[in-house]
């Protein structure tokens, strides 16, 4: 079974891996991504982290190579194997000459299908690991991303750090790899994509031969939609900045209304021209770094403006991004925001488009996403088809309700974490 659109083709291997191409004939490269539609939401409790330490573990050797041997196979044909670990998702990924991607698509494959998971090997990645957790806990910035959704969704597992914890990415044993893969790494949540001079035919053929042995039944569900809690949460942190994170209920990844909340986003925080940024680091200067961000997720998601400023500013910053929310809640955006945020999000795309690595990382979250290819022509239609007055219906949604969740993280003192946390939000 294929699927034809241009230079976009889909392949349904036996057992129900999907492979997925963009070609692009005029380039040199090619960039593989084998994904998994499990994230750290699918985790229990008892094992948070776990797919951060199977990313890990799949470096560390096979029985046809060792880890040094991945590394410096990969770096005599000049290529980039890497890979990361989100919520929802696991993603192992090569950038290679074109000649090589079918060596490329040999090492993802013998990674993915055969890793040893050397116990020794493990102890030292999660060691690894350990110290990279430790890294996060010295980042105010990590600290308070985290803390706002841990608080946020209050008993989701999509509010919990991916990277997991301490005691459970030590408690992490070879056996519970190869149990926890057995059960959730199934064909039918695999995804193979490229984008590139890539010949699809050629790729589907090599994919059946590496991949199509890999077994399994029907993968996990996603978590359901995560309850939102208007929560105020504050962290005292001996750092030179006062972190803060305030936001509100977003929406799904898939949700019909992504195209006018990024234009939202835009208008708000989302470059040098938007409001927020105006108003609080160019008029003001009391910031260096304010931004808004909506962090979609299959089940739901969040919006959220962010900012850090010297502890005597805090509470200042924390009033003008409330001034601001409100007044776009009850004033809506003019027509000029709303072009202006069209051709910002266009063309954005447009020229992050010229990188083979973007397309396939495109093609991989749109399918798990969306089930489905979106082109960019589509996504461009999309933005323009937005009016001044869904995004006003919309900002009023989100932010006439009242329903604000705030974390602070950093040197507050009483009068922060009392009075005025309460009256600012």
């Amino acid at each position: 079974m294929a699927e034809l659109n241009d230079t976009y083709r889909k392949s349904t291997l036996r057992n129900g891996i999907r492979v997925i191409t963009e070609r692009i004939a005029h380039v040199r490269s090619i960039s593989l991504g084998l994904w998994v539609g499990i994230g750290s939401a699918h985790e229990e409790s008892g094992v948070r982290g776990i797919s951060h330490v199977i990313e890990h573990m799949l470096f560390k050797g096979t029985p046809m190579h060792s880890a040094r041997q991945i590394a410096e196979l990969m770096d005599s044909i000049g290529g980039n194997l890497n890979a990361f670990t989100d919520k929802e998702a696991t993603c192992y990924h090569a950038r290679v000459v074109d000649e090589h991607g079918p060596l490329a698509l040999d090492v993802l494959a013998d990674m993915f299908m055969h890793s040893n998971f050397d116990p020794a090997e493990l102890r030292k990645e999660q060691q690894v690991i350990l110290e990279e957790i430790r890294m996060y806990d010295d980042s105010p910035d990590e600290i308070n991303q985290d803390l706002f959704l841990k608080s946020a969704w209050s008993g989701s597992p999509l509010g919990e750090p991916i990277i997991g914890y301490a005691s459970t990415v030590s408690s992490v044993t070879p056996d519970l790899i190869r149990s926890y893969m057995s059960t959730r790494y199934s064909p039918d949540a695999v995804v193979l994509t490229a984008a590139g001079n890539v010949d699809h035919d050629e790729f589907a053929m090599q994919a059946e031969r590496l991949l199509g042995q890999m077994l399994g039944g029907l993968s996990p569900k996603d978590v359901s939609r995560p309850e939102f809690f208007p929560v105020r949460v504050v962290q005292r942190k001996d750092c030179e900045q006062t972190y803060v994170l305030i936001g509100v209920e977003g929406m799904a990844v898939s949700d019909e209304r992504r195209y006018t909340i990024s234009i939202l986003d835009a208008i708000l925080g989302g470059g040098m021209a938007s409001r927020l940024f105006q108003e609080i680091r160019e008029k003001r200067g009391l910031v260096y770094s304010v931004y808004s961000m909506h962090n979609a997720y299959r089940p739901g998601g969040t919006f959220a403006v962010a900012a850090a400023a010297r502890p005597q500013n805090a509470a200042e910053v924390v009033r003008l991004i409330r001034s601001e929310l409100g007044q776009i809640a009850v004033g809506g955006v003019s027509e000029l925001e709303v072009a202006r945020a069209k051709e910002h999000l266009k063309g954005g795309m447009l020229l992050s488009l010229e990188s083979t690595s973007t397309r396939m990382l495109r093609l991989g979250r749109t399918e798990l996403n969306v089930g489905r290819n979106v082109p960019a022509v589509e996504v461009a239609e999309r933005i323009d088809a937005v009016t001044k007055s869904d995004v006003d219906a919309l900002a009023a949604s989100m932010f006439g309700s009242g329903r604000f969740a705030m974390t602070v993280v950093g040197p507050v003192d009483e009068a922060f974490d009392g009075d005025a946390l309460a009256q600012s939000a």
